[in-house]
């Protein structure tokens, strides 16, 4: 029953951070097909790569000192960092590699990197939950679910939302070495923030790393937010910009211009699509619209080429059969 107790504080509420910051994608969702596969890698391979490398380490600074200060500050300032986001960051760097054309905009780097850490922190929060049994029985268990799932929840999805940021980026910039560089500055900041949260854990005391700690974790939430914000008002823009054009042309109408603007006002249009059973084309529909815009930004950025110009005149030929679909209904 504990480590039932344990898998579903775990387990459940990373679930539903994922589920948050995939609402937060709010102009074009990424397939959740992918999402989930980023999650799994986070839960299984990152996890468990990095436990047993982990274990090793701290059992070889253990023979070699023979003290547990030594252990916690090496495996946790150290190790635990490097190892972790590393691991990480290889569900990124596949992504990037062979899924490349669904990393479209900076939001999308940070949802992806998100994702990746909560399937990781599903893992952990399960084993120190189930842990705080072992020594305390339920309230060990309640106490440990509080501090993993509240005060600490977003930790891991806030560490590689660096790393994935720095791939989106590498994938919109034009010059090769930022393209290498934007990646691994992205985890250099991952792991940096990593170790300061785990060293300040491994040498504050209770009552420090109550309110000093957790004032630097949310401070740096708070700042991840803003990114957001900021990635949101871009993706906003690039619709603005790159869509006007195709109202001139006749692509989109004046009025399927301004829902695609507003999430707010896409939500409304597939609600009362609901009505005639168009509810999921509608969302389609919008979905498209927004791709139309990231690729446009990206052949205005990269340049244009053979690919790209074929991916927006697909997209312009959907969008063209879909709002004919939607009139006819």
């Amino acid at each position: 029953m504990a480590f039932l107790l344990s898998l579903i504080f775990g387990v459940g509420p990373m679930l539903a951070y994922a589920a948050a910051l995939y609402w937060i994608d709010r102009y074009e969702k990424e397939p959740l097909g992918l999402l989930a596969g980023c999650f799994l890698w986070g839960a299984t391979i990152a996890a468990g790569w990095s436990f047993v490398l982990n274990t090793l380490v701290g059992i070889s600074v253990f023979l070699l000192t023979e003290s547990d200060l030594a252990v916690a500050l090496s495996t946790g300032s150290l190790s635990a960092p490097v190892v972790e986001e590393i691991s990480k960051a290889l569900a990124l760097l596949i992504l990037f590699m062979v899924f490349r054309p669904e990393l479209d905009t900076p939001l999308d780097g940070i949802v992806y990197g998100g994702i990746v850490g909560l399937g990781f922190a599903a893992t952990e929060n399960t084993l120190y939950i189930f842990s705080g049994f072992q020594k305390s029985g339920y309230s060990g268990l309640l106490a440990v679910a509080f501090i993993r799932v509240v005060m600490i929840g977003f930790q891991h999805a806030f560490y590689t939302a660096f790393t994935g940021l720095g791939f989106a980026l590498a994938r919109l910039h034009p010059h090769r070495t930022l393209q290498i560089l934007a990646p691994l500055a992205g985890l250099a900041m991952a792991i940096a923030a990593h170790a300061l949260h785990n060293t300040l854990a491994t040498l504050l005391p209770g009552a420090g790393l109550i309110t000093f700690g957790t004032l630097v974790d949310w401070a740096g939430w708070l700042a991840m937010l803003g990114i957001i914000l900021w990635a949101l008002w871009r993706e906003r823009s690039w619709i603005r910009r790159y869509l006007d054009p195709e109202v001139r042309a006749g692509v989109l109408s004046a009025s399927q211009y301004r829902i695609a603007l507003s999430p707010a006002r896409r939500e409304v249009a597939a609600l009362r699509a609901l009505a005639t059973g168009q509810a999921l084309p509608t969302r389609r529909f919008y979905q498209l619209c927004a791709k139309l815009a990231w690729k446009k930004h990206q052949a205005s950025r990269l340049g244009p080429d053979a690919g790209r110009s074929a991916a927006i005149d697909a997209l312009r030929r959907d969008l063209a059969a879909l709002s004919a679909q939607l009139k006819r209904a």
